[in-house]
């Protein structure tokens, strides 16, 4: 090989890229910049940081480069926070920005935000863009494209049903709800037995007349601030004809008026989209493509070899060499064997983002073409080293298409594996080399290729060796490369006749997650299907990729399809594949459980590929992915609203068009003031200690580093909270890991983080606590008590026919808002003056706090918020020491001071929802009605109380969910553990409670041999039934839901139709569930209960309109608008609302609790209701006169344009000690049906579908409340089965600290038929709220947990065909292995570890 001989002159130290059409050349650019970083500092700050790790997808950006070896241009999705700068040469960057704006957005970005994906906006231009890259590539996608598009797009809000239906109308067919794409046109066309009402000529199904497109051309896009209109909202000229009073033609219900007023809506909306036009998009700039292929003229830039040094001597990068050809790259390995060679940054990103590596010198490879070369010969195919995953797929279906599918076996099977590796946004960047060099033990790719039995080629300068991939990995993260040689190429063989290879893969969710266990099977029998080779490869159960050479030595010479030998084969694997029961990472049992389970899934997909008879080969039909492709569809359903104008109508979140676009602003999108500083956490390594003391000499030294600040430096109070019993930074005793002990002022966040961890601290560790049995086990709780008696228990129970004892346990939740905690403080400079801008839902407490700990009074604290990116309960308490953080660093430097986590230290700081576990005695009849229940309940609280105790109160007051307990003696603790401060999350106790309760009626019925249903039934609710509170339930319509639901979701039939399934099938079973649930409406601290307002009205006639609560994507502003709009009697689009802040309303409560539109609604009305009143005589003086002229004159006749609203509560309080008093103002009432199917030789499931009856009251949006229930569904999903929130067993240290090990449901998790209806026709009277509305956010997220109990009865099914007669006791989240391990077959049984083996061990990892 030739050495490096491209002479030093002519090598570039300057990068030179397309962004949004305009030529950017950076000279020297940052070597430790990402694309982000870039993007944020040049204020194209719709891009979001949410996790910094590739795994959400809210950076997401479209990268075009001209393709030299596929002579097109590739659009890719590409993850900017992984991206680093340097490597963007050549290409052209497509930001959310360069799409279009609010006034005039791009087809993509009208779509999500008039058809309702856009809830908090955080993550929404990821979204954007990753449909959007999707469409460049493929003007005409289908619908499953488009749902794979968003693999890796992570919304905590929506439920991303709103999101999908909005991207479905990009379809390359008619679109389920009825739009048609034909001649350039788009209309609507729904058929009758799809949606319409039956009637031919349905007015529904009409549009506006209104055209889509305006004389010049401009596409005219819907006001979000107008309801959606159409004939069907209103009259039309069939008169009496019109199918909104004709009977439904198709309905059973024969006097229904049926009108489904969300289908309209939607089909209005929709009928009014611009036209998308492919041609009309951004080129790609045609210098590219000259300066790809090296053609450009002399007096153009060249593309050139990079050896760009870096000026900054704390740069972590300080070299970055990009060589053009393989013999420049070999040259530059020989001169620098320690470098560091980059392709997609995925793996090294995240080891420099997560662990703080360090690579000084940096190789970029992807613009090699040796190494993207593909050939084919008669034995196999050999494919470039750095041919991204992306084009990978790509070849693999070429290639299974040109040979067949027998030759293509270990082809196909690793583009099996492929779908599943990391997301979209990675594999369009990443590379094979990078999957089989870092040698990971959860390789996708390795054990494919291990079983297919690869061939890699090495190169250096002496040349070039081939190594087989079984001699190539070593150990972990170790291989046979040398320093100097580079992976150029892999060869993979075709296959025989007679051979068969498949992959297999186990992750806590199907996509955009690393593996738990995965593996590469093979196997090649001759005529007599005698086994003539195998080879069994598997990752995650060693510390690297290993062959299971005893089960492929019992395989050989043996029968495939004989039972004997897949015994032999099975019991070889198990013992060869042991794993320790304190292995990293934890899960023993289950890996090796899934060694097993996956090799008995091929030993039967073999067997009937091979066309060998037996019984397990009769079952491979089951062994598949099952229902995991089928595309989601979705149905809501609401009726008219005829009474009222503005309020109730499916009007669009009035902010919707800004975040899709990127102009809506969050905290950290505020430019930089000048001087400003950042705060960098010093983080405590220890879970429980004296601090002994702080040394922050090394982090002084740093240049750039300002100041370091420390408990001493508090100036006024450090204890905050109601219980005072937290400190804002400790003085003596840390107690959790990860604890913020000091704060690093610095000129940047970099640096500010660099030198946070160069501070010393030393340590006298102290005995910890972590989890709530620990804490029972050892008394560690906080003094409160929490006990209500109702009724004799004792008595209850000795009479009833039963009385059973048993447990039940939810776990952890963490908020996951898509923006992590951050503030900006501003000192004013005079008078201890300070400004902060929070991303708070408590603006109050905040305010107050910051004041306690400067030593100030609070009227010279001002804090506001505009937005935040997500919130739900995480941002109420815990944001307040964030942002006394940066109120402190701003005090002591009288300069800006921000504070903007990464996820890694928000999830590591912040609380979480808290844990409970139930301890239940309970007398029940034998048809299962509960006589008494005396139930021991206790919440991990973690170090400090935080809401802990009013959380309690709520799981307590919630235990009863929707059944009559006659007699009930609940008592509840909160355990004091080392663990970061538990503290509120949507739903605030009543969904643990809740949780506990229907587990309980589970393992009741269970024991009685009865359906939880049959006892859900018998036990439920009636109205006018008395609480053990002693509330009187009224507008109590769970029984009329229940009904309702049951026989219009068909849940008889769909029973006998999953019992008939399990009977059927072996290895899937599916579940049915259907669950019920009441939420209390209130704050239970009876203060709380108020809102207020302030409204102007201005000269022009606008109105600016100020409450207390905050918007955090629940539509609360949205609704506070209408609510004003309706009162005053104008359109909305007069009404504005720009933030919220303590300096215009004041003592504001949280945002939280489900009230914030009840508390502040009532506000806003009282407050217009009064300038109605001021402006009556005016109005009707000058009757049909513009308002503007009407706010005129009154203000020239000296009329107050101001008015101030309050509204508290009535009646509302509760005495615990007496029991007496109103504990909840109304109940938020639901039912949900969930069904399921689970592969039980996994404990992968899928939800098949899920049916949702809400009663709201009168919504005062109605779209707006379907997306809260989706949303909440969502949520309440995860919580109960993906999302598992662990902490190390012997450090304490979070284990879970972001979407690489943390899995929030994905777009592919929710259900693949998901239905909402809201109830109407309820009676209102007695609700006393703001329109006779009721609250939303919290109630429905329990419901969710339907899918859980759904799972919980396939589990059962699966037991009763084994014969496991023992109780089920199964834990929230039912994690795949949860329920793998509940089936309790004979391969889990062959997967437990003996207890001798397990003494003086724990599992690495543990709930708490």
């Amino acid at each position: 090989m030739s050495s490096f001989t491209t002479p030093a002159a002519s090598r570039g130290s300057s990068i030179l890229f397309y962004l949004n059409g305009q030529r950017v050349v950076v000279d020297h650019p940052d070597l430790d910049m990402t694309l982000l970083q870039y993007l944020r500092s040049t204020r194209l700050t719709g891009t979001k940081l949410g996790c910094g790790e590739g795994g959400c997808g809210a950076c997401t950006v479209m990268v075009s480069r001209y393709d030299t070896d596929e002579s097109r241009i590739i659009h890719a999705s590409v993850i900017a926070c992984l991206c680093p700068l340097v490597t963007i040469d050549g290409k052209h960057v497509i930001t959310v920005e360069g799409l279009g704006t609010s006034a005039k957005p791009h087809p993509v970005q009208e779509r999500i935000a008039l058809l309702h994906g856009s809830q908090c906006g955080f993550c929404t231009p990821g979204f954007v863009m990753s449909l959007y890259t999707l469409l460049r590539n493929n003007p005409s996608p289908t619908e499953h494209e488009i749902e794979e598009c968003f693999d890796g797009n992570l919304c905590r809000c929506t439920g991303y049903r709103p999101i999908l239906d909005a991207a479905k109308t990009f379809a390359d067919i008619a679109w389920r709800q009825g739009t048609v794409a034909a001649d350039g046109s788009i209309y609507v066309s729904e058929p009758k037995a799809k949606g319409g009402c039956g009637i031919d000529g349905c007015c529904r199904l009409q549009t506006s007349p209104e055209a889509v497109v305006a004389d010049g051309g401009s596409a005219i896009v819907h006001d979000p601030t107008k309801a959606p209109t159409s004939i069907a909202n209103g009259d039309c000229d069939k008169g009496s004809g019109c199918c909104k009073v004709q009977k439904r033609h198709d309905s059973g219900l024969a006097e229904c008026k049926v009108v489904n007023q969300a289908e309209t809506d939607k089909a209005a909306v929709i009928a009014r989209f611009q036209r998308y036009d492919p041609t009309q998009e951004l080129i790609f700039p045609p210098f590219l493509i000259r300066y790809a292929k090296g053609a450009t003229n002399d007096s153009e830039p060249q593309l050139r070899p990079l050896d760009i040094t870096s000026t900054d001597a704390q740069s972590w990068c300080q070299r970055y060499i990009r060589p053009l050809t393989l013999s420049e790259l070999l040259a530059t390995l020989e001169k620098h064997p320690d470098a560091k060679l980059v392709a997609g940054n995925s793996r090294l990103g995240m080891q420099i983002k997560l662990k703080r590596s360090k690579f000084p010198t940096q190789i970029y490879v992807n613009d090699i073409p040796e190494l993207r070369q593909i050939s084919e010969t008669s034995d196999g195919v050999t494919f470039g080293a750095n041919i991204t995953l992306a084009r990978f797929e790509r070849v693999l279906d070429a290639f299974a298409a040109k040979h067949g599918a027998q030759r293509t076996q270990s082809l196909a099977a690793l583009r099996e594996n492929l779908r599943y590796i990391a997301n979209s946004q990675i594999r369009n960047v990443a590379t094979i080399a990078g999957n089989i060099v870092t040698a990971s033990p959860i390789s996708d790719l390795n054990p494919v290729f291990l079983a297919a039995g690869a061939t890699l080629t090495l190169a250096s300068t002496s040349g070039e060796r081939h190594v087989p991939i079984s001699e190539f990995i070593l150990g972990y993260q170790r291989t046979a490369m040398r320093p100097d040689e580079v992976l150029v190429s892999v060869s993979v063989p075709f296959n025989n006749e007679g051979e068969v290879v498949r992959a297999f893969k186990q992750a806590k969710r199907k996509i955009n997650d690393i593996a738990i266990v995965t593996c590469g099977l093979r196997v090649q029998v001759d005529e007599s299907q005698c086994v003539v080779d195998a080879a069994f490869a598997y990752g995650g159960v060693a510390p690297t990729t290993v062959l299971a050479h005893a089960a492929a030595r019992a395989a050989i010479g043996g029968t495939w399809g004989d039972r004997a030998a897949l015994d032999r084969v099975l019991g070889a694997c198990q013992q060869e594949l042991q794993l320790d029961y304190a292995v990293p990472g934890g899960m023993a049992e289950y890996r090796m459980a899934l060694t097993t389970s996956f090799l008995f899934k091929f030993w039967a997909i073999s067997c009937d590929a091979l066309g060998i008879t037996c019984a397990e080969s009769m079952l491979a039909h089951e062994l598949g992915d099952g229902d995991e492709h089928v595309v989601s569809k979705a149905r809501q359903e609401y009726a008219p609203v005829e009474d009222r104008v503005i309020v109730g109508k499916g009007v669009a979140h009035l902010a919707a068009l800004k975040q899709v676009t990127g102009e809506a602003r969050y905290v950290d999108d505020m430019p930089e003031l000048a001087g400003e500083l950042h705060v960098g956490l010093v983080l405590s390594t220890r879970v429980h200690a004296r601090i002994l003391g702080i040394d922050a000499e090394k982090a002084l030294a740093l240049p750039g580093v300002v100041q370091v600040l420390t408990a001493r430096d508090v100036p006024g109070e450090n204890h905050w909270n109601l219980f005072k019993d937290e400190e804002i930074l400790p003085s003596d005793t840390t107690h959790y890991h990860g604890q913020p002990l000091a704060l690093v002022l610095a000129t940047t966040r970099k640096i500010a983080q660099e030198a946070a961890r160069l501070v010393s601290v030393d340590y006298e560790d102290l005995p910890t606590v972590l989890s709530i049995r620990d804490a029972i086990s050892q008394s560690s709780f906080f003094s409160e008590t929490r006990q209500h008696i109702n009724g004799d228990v004792d008595t209850a129970l000795a009479a009833a026919d039963f009385v059973l004892e048993g447990e039940s346990y939810c776990g952890v939740q963490e908020h996951f808002y898509m923006e992590t905690m951050c503030a900006v403080a501003v000192p004013k400079g005079e008078d201890g003056e300070l400004e902060v801008i929070a991303s708070t839902q408590n603006l109050t407490e905040t305010q107050m706090t910051i004041a306690q700990v400067l030593g100030v009074p609070a009227s010279r604290v001002i804090c506001r918020v505009r937005r935040l990116g997500g919130g739900f309960g995480g941002k109420d308490l815990r944001s307040v020491p964030i942002s006394a953080f940066a109120a402190l660093g701003a005090h002591h430097t009288g300069r800006s001071v921000r504070i903007t986590l990464d996820r890694d230290e928000d999830m590591q700081t912040s609380g979480q929802r808290h844990p409970f576990l139930g301890k239940w005695t309970v007398g029940v009849t034998k048809e299962g009605r509960i006589l008494g229940l005396r139930a021991r309940i206790y919440s991990n609280g973690g170090f400090s109380r935080d809401m802990s105790i009013a959380v309690l109160e709520r799981a307590i007051t919630h235990f009863d969910n929707c059944y009559r307990m006659c007699a009930t003696d609940f008592l509840g603790r909160v355990c004091r553990t080392n663990t970061q401060s538990k503290t509120a999350f949507r739903g605030f106790g009543s969904c643990q409670g809740m949780f506990l309760s229907e587990s309980m009626l589970c393992e009741v019925a269970d024991r009685l041999g009865l359906r939880v249903e049959a006892v859900r039934e018998i036990n439920m609710y009636q109205p006018g039934d008395l609480t053990p509170f002693n509330q009187k339930l009224v507008g109590w319509n769970v029984p009329r839901m229940w009904t309702q639901l049951r026989a219009k979701a068909k849940y008889d039939e769909r029973r006998q139709a999953v019992d008939e399934f399990n009977r059927q099938s072996i290895h899937r079973k599916r579940g049915l569930a259907m669950l019920p649930t009441k939420f209390s409406i209130s704050f239970d601290i009876t203060f709380l209960n108020q809102g207020m307002a302030l409204v102007h009205v201005y000269m022009d006639g606008s109105v600016l309109v100020t409450h207390g609560g905050t918007e955090m994507g629940q539509g609360l502003h949205t609704k506070m608008a209408m609510v004003a709009a309706e009162t005053l009697e104008l359109p909305l689009e007069s009404i504005f609302i720009s933030e919220t802040a303590t300096n215009t309303t004041a003592n504001t409560s949280p945002t939280g609790a489900s009230v914030s539109s009840d508390l502040n609604g009532y506000a806003v009305y009282n407050a217009c209701k009064e300038l109605v009143d001021r402006l009556r005589p005016y109005r009707q003086r000058m009757a049909g006169e513009p308002f503007a002229k009407i706010a005129m004159a009154a203000y020239l006749d000296r009329c107050n344009l101001t008015a101030t609203g309050h509204y508290c509560t009535p009646d509302i309080g509760f005495d615990w000690d007496k029991n007496e008093g109103l504990l909840s103002f109304y109940h938020t009432q639901g039912v949900a049906i969930a069904e399921v199917e689970l592969d039980t030789l996994t404990g992968s499931h899928s939800t098949l579908r899920v049916d949702i009856i809400m009663d709201v009251g009168r919504s005062l949006n109605k779209a707006i409340d379907i997306g809260q229930i989706e949303g909440a569904f969502a949520q309440g999903q995860g919580w109960t089965t993906s999302e598992e929130f662990l902490h190390s067993s012997s450090t304490g240290q979070t284990f879970t600290t972001g979407p690489s090990s943390y899995k929030i449901p994905s777009a592919m998790d929710i259900p693949r038929d998901f239905r909402v209806e809201l109830l109407e026709d309820a009676d209102t009277s007695a609700l006393k709220t703001i329109f006779s509305s009721k609250g939303v956010g919290e109630p429905p997220l329990f419901l969710g947990a339907s899918v859980f109990f759904a799972l919980r009865d396939a589990v059962l099914a699966k037991r009763r065909q084994l014969g496991v007669t023992a109780p089920l006791h199964m834990e929230s989240p039912a994690t795949p292995e949860t329920l793998r391990m509940a089936c309790e077959d004979q391969l889990t049984l062959m997967a437990q570890i003996p207890q001798d083996l397990r003494e003086g061990k724990v599992p690495s990892v543990t709930r708490i």
